[in-house]
């Protein structure tokens, strides 16, 4: 199966770089969710997670590949998903995401070519202009879509994050489905 089959087409050069990734790097609100935080009379915050992009996550650590997340806030509830997903690289509260990537990068000794990263605004223009395949979901903002090298089709909460778990797998000869897998 071909990934212009499920989605859209694919220039040779996002094909080339697909072909390098070990390592997905994605931010949180605006990716995973949809940007919106709902806050609670008591103070609690709530977040969405779509779980097509859990199955895409999931799929993609069985098939060999490292994931992790990097995000400028702190919350229980994406530590708590994170860790349901078995995500084993979680960053929160890093208002200076290269520090995070940096450690990522020494920690599992690869070279920025090998770094997939999707993101949705500023604070991830600084990781996105290093790593070798820089991703922005569909509702973005404009400068990181002219940052990327591939702009989804989905927006962020709504399958964006397993649009490019598809892309990513499909690329690099793996099946989409995991037995076993849950979201």
């Amino acid at each position: 199966m071909q990934f212009e089959e499920l989605y859209q087409p694919l220039s040779e050069d996002a094909k080339a770089r697909a072909k390098k990734v070990k390592l997905l790097i994605c931010d949180i609100d605006g990716v995973f969710s949809d940007g919106r935080i709902y806050l609670g009379n008591q103070g609690e915050e709530l977040k969405a997670f779509n779980t097509k992009d859990g199955f895409g996550i999931k799929a993609l650590i069985n098939s060999g590949f490292e994931v992790a997340v990097i995000t400028g806030r702190h919350s229980k509830i994406v530590q708590q998903r994170m860790t349901s997903l078995t995500v084993q690289h979680i960053y929160q509260g890093q208002e200076n995401k290269l520090l995070a990537y940096e450690e990522l990068k020494t920690k599992l000794n690869l070279n920025d070519e090998q770094i997939a990263y999707i993101g949705d605004d500023g604070p991830d223009m600084p990781v996105m202009e290093l790593v070798g395949f820089a991703v922005a979901v569909n509702d973005a903002h404009p400068l990181i879509k002219r940052l990327a090298h591939y702009t989804t089709q989905m927006l962020g909460g709504f399958g964006a994050v397993r649009e490019l778990t598809d892309l990513l797998m499909l690329e690099n000869n793996k099946p989409l489905t995991t037995k076993g897998t849950s979201s």
